[in-house]
């Protein structure tokens, strides 16, 4: 009777198996999860990226869905596709899954397609960078509709005060000063700091604060993170306060925080959970509704990064803050 339950089971583990090769038993279904190994993207995007109809791309990202391949993640009224945040390893049709991502991830990108992929990251940055040239002057204003920068501000510099201390640090680097309110924090603590932005406008005011508070050890530059690589920069610290969330592609900031670092540096994050407050996209700018933290980790993984200490703090308005940090090579005791 044991070896007959135990055939049984076998069976049944091997038919929950056959929605997930079939789904995946496509080339343009394989082309997808390829295109979604860090980013997410709406329907409308895949179809203007793989040239088809918004019903056919809807029809293979349902069959992808229902065999656990893909999972839908609401932006407002919108619906993005990524690839699931939790796989159990002890469940087969998870390590299946697991491992036809492995496979096909070992197959690079065709150049147009690739290309593509760039086309409609610019057009995010593009919609964001139009946003804070709009409000640069509104722009504390608009942020406190979502939190108010020392609710975040102080638990994060607390973070790095803490690391500061027990590092031979030099060097810090933040991504998306803004006005540059934490720019004083930084340079309190490290002896060169580079403030990054790719809005004209906003470096204008962080070099107001800079001047104000007599930052003297603060080098604002123009352009995002690609720009900092190509003159190959390093830091011992990353930091970005409340930034991805207006990024075209978070993932791809994990990427290259590890890039930039120094071995046994540190990147550190603060920014939205996951939230359903659609307002804040054409209130705040806005590309994305927060994050789930298991998708910031899955991040950092990807980026060889290991995930450290971790803060979550509620807001009185429905919104909740993390902060994160993320180590180069090792987390420090």
């Amino acid at each position: 009777m044991t070896s007959l339950n135990a055939h049984a089971n076998e069976l049944a583990s091997v038919d929950s198996l056959a929605p997930i090769f079939k789904a995946s038993g496509d080339p343009l279904r394989l082309e997808i999860l390829r295109v979604l190994r860090r980013d997410t993207f709406g329907v409308l995007e895949l179809s203007q990226m793989f040239d088809m109809r918004q019903s056919g791309m809807s029809h293979h990202l349902k069959v992808m869905h229902k065999a656990g391949l893909l999972e839908p993640q609401r932006e407002g009224n919108a619906i993005f596709y990524r690839r699931p945040l939790h796989l159990d390893s002890d469940k087969l049709t998870d390590q299946t899954i697991r491992q036809i991502f492995e496979t096909v991830d070992r197959v690079p990108l065709a150049e147009p397609l690739q290309k593509k992929i760039e086309a409609i990251r610019d057009q995010r940055a593009d919609q964001s960078q139009a946003f804070f040239s709009r409000h640069a002057e509104q722009f504390r204003e608009q942020q406190e509709l979502i939190a108010a920068f020392d609710l975040y501000a102080e638990p994060t510099a607390e973070l790095i005060r803490k690391r500061a201390g027990k590092q031979e640090w030099q060097t810090a680097l933040e991504i998306g000063p803004g006005e540059g309110a934490f720019l004083p924090v930084l340079s309190g603590l490290f002896g060169h700091v580079v403030a990054l932005d790719n809005s004209r406008d906003m470096l204008a005011k962080a070099t107001r604060t800079c001047i104000d508070e007599k930052l003297n050890n603060v080098d604002l530059i123009e352009g995002v993170t690609d720009t900092l690589l190509a003159r190959g920069d390093s830091f011992d610290l990353v930091v970005a306060n409340m930034v991805l969330h207006h990024v075209p592609s978070p993932a791809d900031i994990f990427l290259d925080a590890a890039a930039l670092m120094n071995n046994g540096g540190c990147f550190v994050v603060s920014d939205l959970c996951s939230h359903d407050q659609d307002w804040t996209k054409e209130n705040c700018g806005d590309l994305w509704l927060g994050f789930e933290p298991e998708e910031l980790t899955s991040w950092a993984a990807d980026a060889d990064l290991v995930a450290g200490e971790q803060l979550f703090i509620g807001l009185r308005n429905g919104f909740q803050v993390q902060v994160r940090e993320f180590w180069k090579t090792s987390r420090p005791a």
